[in-house]
């Protein structure tokens, strides 16, 4: 009985361990090739739920059926106009003949490096047809923008964007159609390539940076000079404008002092023609403002006794014997 028991309890043991090697799951997000001996039988397994292989004999392989993801080590490359620039490239992609790619590639691993391979090789090529604004700029169509203080001719010297026929989104589809046949052979379907990144190289950098100074620079001195000459025609404007004020005033200035001038020797003819004694004054007057412009209290003045200028100094002088006025 004992015995019994004991090889009853074998016999369940083996039909678990039977039935749980001839059973397994398909997970949604995966599909399963099963192998004999290393080599795969029957067509893979792509729907999720419970399925039967041989058990001990068959393996199972799961394989992913999301869209993955490739990321690639950015790359210095050449480009058509000579410029070495470093270029970081990403990619998605999927499993679409899972029996293909196990037979040619086995695993992720192997296909991450066929991908680095594949792509890097066509990104390389793509890049080295194309100069650099041909994969900097998204689109042909764009414009720039302008300062709308510049003219016509100020654009004509600054100049404008370098011309481009294509643009980086149709550089990324050069891409992707010279890669998609290549993965194609490994059960790969690549469902989209872009640009992360496009930098300059290190070594050349500093030399686009000194560059790229010196035609600011160049513009800023442009600049600065018409800035110079604007302000040299408006200082002679306004030396010329102040010149003709001040003539103008001079003119005037002028004009009126004809005028007094004229005005006072109406009025010394008419004095000059009034009485005797109006003449006495007049003339004893205009002989006191010559001494009050002539002489000073350091003048000497030396003139005759018989001079007219005399004549009143003569009469001041008691001494002379004449009657002071």
């Amino acid at each position: 009985m004992k015995i019994t028991s004991i090889i009853l309890g074998i016999i369940v043991v083996a039909a678990l361990l039977v039935v749980s090697g001839a059973l397994y799951t398909v997970d949604e997000t995966k599909q399963v090739i099963i192998t004999q001996f290393g080599k795969p039988v029957g067509d893979p397994k792509t729907e999720a739920g419970l399925k039967f292989k041989i058990p001990f004999i068959q393996q199972v392989n799961p394989v992913d059926k999301r869209i993955l993801e490739w990321d690639g080590q950015p790359s210095n490359m050449p480009t058509k106009d000579k410029l070495y620039i470093a270029v970081d490239l990403f990619a998605r992609w999927r499993i679409v003949d899972p029996l293909q790619y196990f037979l040619r590639l086995r695993d992720e691993r192997s296909a991450q490096s066929r991908l680095d391979d594949i792509l890097g090789s066509e990104t390389r090529n793509a890049v080295a047809r194309h100069e650099l604004i041909e994969l900097v700029r998204t689109t042909k169509g764009r414009e720039p923008l302008r300062d709308a203080s510049l003219s016509e001719a100020d654009l004509d010297t600054l100049g404008g964007l370098v011309p481009m026929s294509k643009g980086r989104a149709l550089v990324e589809e050069e891409i992707y159609a010279a890669a998609a046949p290549k993965v194609e052979v490994f059960g790969i379907e690549l469902t989209d390539i872009r640009f992360k990144r496009v930098n300059y190289n290190e070594s050349v950098r500093p030399k686009i940076y000194d560059r790229m100074i010196s035609e600011r620079r160049q513009i800023a001195e442009r600049f600065r000079s018409e800035g110079n000459g604007e302000a040299a025609r408006i200082n002679g404007n306004r030396e010329r404008e102040l010149n003709r004020i001040r003539s103008e005033a001079y003119r005037e200035v002028e004009e009126i002092r004809g005028d007094a001038d004229a005005k006072a020797t109406e009025i010394y003819a008419k004095a000059y023609n009034q009485s005797d004694e109006s003449v006495d004054f007049y003339e004893f007057q205009k002989t006191m403002d010559m001494y009050r412009t002539v002489l000073d209290d350091n003048s000497t003045l030396i003139m005759s006794t018989s001079s007219e200028a005399f004549e009143y100094l003569k009469s001041m002088n008691p001494a002379d014997g004449e009657d002071s006025p």
